[in-house]
C-alpha cells in the first residue's frame, strides 16, 4: 500500500512537470511568432509607386529595347530600397531611395524617346520622292526637335537626381550640390526656351516677323485686302500658306491675331472692319490645317496706331493685321 501511495505521488510530480514544459513551449511558439510579425516591413507608398511605374516601363517593349542599361539601373535602385525597407530604414531613407528610382525610370523612358526620335530621324533618308520627300522632312524636323526636348529633358532630370543624391551626404555639402545642380538645371531650361524662340523666328524669317515685349509678332499689311473689305487678296493667301505651315510645325504654339484700321470713317464701323478682317485671317489658317486651339481673336479698330493717320502712308501702316505668337 505505501509502494502505491509513492508511485501515485511521484506520477503527479512527472504530470506537473511536463505541464510546464508544455506552457514554456508554447510561451515560446507565441514569442516568436509576434517577434516575426515585428519584423515584417511595413508598406510604404512611395516605394510601391516606384515600382508600380517600374513595372509599367519594364512592361514597355521600347523602353526594354531602347533603355536596357538605364532599365536595369532603375531595377537596381527599387531593390536597393526594398532591402532598405525590410531592413527596417527610417521612412525618409527609403523615401529618399523611393524617389532615385522614379527618377531613374524617368531616364530610361527620356531615353527610350529619344532612340525612337533617332529612328524617326534615320528612316526619312530613304524617301525619294519631292512631295513625299518634302512630307517627311517636316517629320525628319519635328522629330529632331522632339530629340533635343528629349535630351534637354533628360538632362534636366539627371542635374534633378544629382541634386536629390546630395542629400545623402552631409547638410553643408548637400546645400552646395543642391544649388549647382538647381543652377544647372536652370540653364538648361533657359537654353532651351532660347533655341525654340530662335527656331521660331527662323521659321517666320520670310514674314519679317519682329521679337516684341508681347512675343514674336508677324504684321500683315493692308495689302491682303481691297479698301473697305475684309476678303484676302491672293497675295494674302500666299502669306496665309507660310503662316499655316509655321502653326503646323510648332502644335503647341499659340497666337493672338489682332486686327487694326486707321481713323478714317466713324470708331463703331472701323472696329467692326477690324474683327472681321481678323477673322478671316483666322479662318484662311484653320482652312490650312492650323487647330483653332492654337489661335484667338481680338479687334482693336482704330486703337493703337503705330503712325500718323494724317498722312496717306501712316494711315496704310495703320491698317493691318498682326499675329502675335506668344511667350
Amino acid at each position: 500500500m505505501k509502494t502505491e501511495n509513492m508511485n501515485m505521488k511521484t506520477m503527479r510530480v512527472a504530470n506537473t512537470g511536463n505541464q510546464r514544459n508544455l506552457a514554456a513551449l508554447a510561451f515560446s511558439a507565441v514569442y516568436a511568432t509576434l517577434s516575426a510579425c515585428s519584423s515584417m516591413p511595413a508598406n510604404n507608398a512611395a516605394l510601391d509607386q516606384a515600382r508600380n511605374r517600374f513595372n509599367v516601363a519594364q512592361n514597355n517593349p521600347d523602353v526594354a529595347s531602347m533603355a536596357a542599361d538605364e532599365l536595369k539601373q532603375a531595377g537596381d535602385s527599387l531593390r536597393i530600397a526594398d532591402k532598405a525597407l525590410a531592413d527596417g530604414a527610417t521612412i525618409s531613407t527609403v523615401d529618399h531611395l523611393a524617389y532615385m528610382t522614379s527618377q531613374r525610370v524617368a531616364i530610361a523612358q527620356e531615353t527610350a524617346a529619344a532612340k525612337s526620335a533617332q529612328a524617326v530621324t534615320a528612316g526619312a533618308a530613304a524617301e525619294r520622292d519631292r512631295m513625299r520627300l518634302a512630307s517627311r522632312t517636316s517629320e525628319v524636323n519635328a522629330a529632331q526637335r522632339q530629340l533635343a526636348v528629349s535630351q534637354q529633358n533628360n538632362a534636366i532630370t539627371k542635374a534633378e537626381l544629382a541634386n536629390a543624391d546630395a542629400a545623402a551626404v552631409t547638410t553643408a555639402n548637400a546645400t552646395a550640390l543642391r544649388e549647382q545642380a538647381n543652377a544647372s538645371a536652370n540653364a538648361l531650361r533657359d537654353q532651351a526656351n532660347a533655341n525654340r524662340v530662335n527656331d521660331l523666328e527662323m521659321q517666320l524669317k520670310d514674314l519679317n516677323a519682329k521679337k516684341t515685349d508681347r512675343g514674336i509678332v508677324v504684321t500683315l499689311g493692308d495689302v491682303l485686302f481691297d479698301s473697305g473689305q475684309a476678303k484676302l487678296l491672293p497675295d494674302g493667301n500666299r502669306n496665309m500658306v507660310k503662316l499655316a505651315e509655321v502653326f503646323r510645325n510648332n502644335p503647341r504654339r499659340n497666337a493672338i491675331i489682332d486686327g487694326y484700321t486707321d481713323s478714317v470713317g466713324s470708331a463703331n464701323a472701323n472696329y467692326t472692319l477690324s474683327e472681321r478682317r481678323a477673322e478671316a485671317v483666322m479662318t484662311a489658317l484653320i482652312n490650312l490645317g492650323v487647330s483653332a486651339g492654337q489661335l484667338t481673336m481680338k479687334a482693336h479698330g482704330e486703337e493703337q496706331p503705330v503712325a500718323d493717320n494724317t498722312t496717306s502712308a501712316g494711315r496704310q501702316m495703320n491698317r493691318r493685321v498682326e499675329i502675335v505668337f506668344t511667350p
